[in-house]
């Protein structure tokens, strides 16, 4: 198992009509997962241009941390209140060069 930091950068892009909703329901999960074990930051960002664009900027102390916060209930439970509401939703693990 890796002792290296991850970054991960998820961007979800919200209907129209849930973009609220989405936004309320990412306010809950940056609250509880900043409180995760391993999590060294957890930071929501919503697009200035379009108001349904959200970005979600992390690092994880390390894999184990990363493993840990996907099982978490707070994470299942925002996949299942957003499953129907967004009309993409990427998540790329990133590791920092420079």
């Amino acid at each position: 198992m890796s002792n290296q930091k991850i970054t991960i950068v998820a961007r979800i892009l919200a209907k129209a009509e849930k973009s609220e909703a989405v936004k309320a329901e990412l306010i809950k999960l940056v609250g509880f997962s900043r409180s995760d074990k391993g999590c060294i930051n957890y930071d929501l960002h919503q697009d200035q241009e379009n108001q349904n664009l959200f970005f979600v900027y992390e690092n994880w102390e390390n894999r184990a941390s990363l493993q840990q916060h996907a099982e978490s209930k707070h994470f299942v439970n925002f996949v299942d209140a957003t499953k129907d509401a967004n009309e993409e939703f990427s998540v790329n693990e990133m590791t920092k060069i420079a």
